[in-house]
């Protein structure tokens, strides 16, 4: 299987270019009007039922099973972002067992952030230029002026997703693109989406027996739920490089952001993963939360998992900024 490192390190430093050839995968590298429409949506009507949620929930509460619909299809799509999409297709963290690695695939497919294949190209392709000309959402991309850096927190977090030009993923994700079910999944997006979608509603009319269970089911387990996940990931590229503690040496300005971690899955302890982009774990030192990195932990020792690329008390060490204040506590080996 071809790494990461293999992918991105042979790639020219200069701006991408490619020749036009088939897609791969659903929308292929450049956005038609459909889809941005679609994208549109995706964004706007989650979005628009979080800003409801809380004078709907004022007038005609919610149940602990939408509440419970809610967080469990929350952290589903979470994980399977943070451990499939992220640690290990876009990184090859661990090794996974076929039956594990369709299932972060689907997993992180029913957290509507985008076809996996065009998730891990353009992460992978953020790592090549982080923080720099050709990051596809750095919040530096204007300056660092404040007026500057408001617009490139609006770019970073959520206008660089309507851009028309897109990573050329055959360039970034060939590994990918030459497995023919991770291909297939990823053509499949809409396909997961309506799973994704319809999963609660059908949950909670079943358990109610009822219209009105199914309704509010469907506004908090899936338009609720989804419009939280996608804007706790999209600041992990927004806030997470703007603010945040750097105990870690890295080329770019990416930190930590303790606030964002039990909702992020461990993600916004950014500084380290920037650090040690490879490493299964990125909440390393004492008292950092990572679900994620005990999930894949878990999945070790049921022998879903090996290989897994755990970060040494020396290599973390190793990447401390010279002269740092470690009263954090130390870092703790795998």
């Amino acid at each position: 299987m071809t790494t990461t490192s293999d992918v991105i390190d042979d790639a020219p430093k200069a701006a991408d270019t490619h020749s036009p050839g088939p897609s791969a995968t659903l929308g292929g590298d450049n956005k038609r009007s459909v889809e941005q429409l679609a994208l549109l949506l995706f964004i706007t009507v989650p979005f628009l039922a979080l800003v409801a949620a809380v004078p709907l929930a004022w007038g005609w509460g919610v149940s602990w099973l939408d509440l419970g619909l809610m967080v469990f299809m929350y952290f589903l799509g979470c994980h399977g972002i943070t451990i499939g999409f992220h640690r290990y297709f876009t990184h090859g963290s661990f090794k996974a067992r076929r039956p594990l690695r369709i299932a972060l695939a689907v997993a992180g497919s029913m957290a509507v952030e985008g076809p996996l294949v065009r998730w891990v190209a353009d992460h992978r392709k953020h790592h090549k230029f982080s923080d720099a000309e050709g990051d596809p959402h750095s919040p530096w991309r204007f300056g660092e002026t404040v007026p500057a850096l408001m617009k490139g927190l609006w770019w970073a977090h959520i206008g660089w997703m309507f851009d028309e030009e897109q990573t050329p993923q055959q360039k970034y994700a060939p590994d990918l693109i030459k497995d023919p079910a991770i291909r297939l999944i990823s053509r499949q997006f809409m396909l997961w989406t309506a799973v994704s979608l319809a999963i609660p509603p059908l949950v909670g009319g079943l358990v109610t027996w009822s219209w009105q269970g199914a309704a509010t089911a469907f506004f908090w387990g899936s338009l609720v739920r989804v419009a939280l996940l996608h804007h706790v990931t999209w600041s992990i590229n927004s806030i997470c490089h703007a603010v945040g503690k750097k105990p870690f040496k890295s080329r770019d300005r990416s930190g930590n952001v303790w606030w964002l971690a039990v909702l992020s899955c461990g993600e916004s302890w950014h500084n380290l993963h920037h650090a040690d982009p490879t490493s299964a774990r990125h909440g390393v030192m004492r008292g950092q939360v990572d679900s994620s990195a005990r999930l894949i932990r878990w999945f070790e020792l049921l022998g879903w998992a090996h290989d897994v690329r755990w970060p040494s008390k020396e290599r973390v060490e190793s990447r401390r900024k010279t002269g740092n204040s470690r009263e954090d506590g130390a870092a703790k080996a795998a």
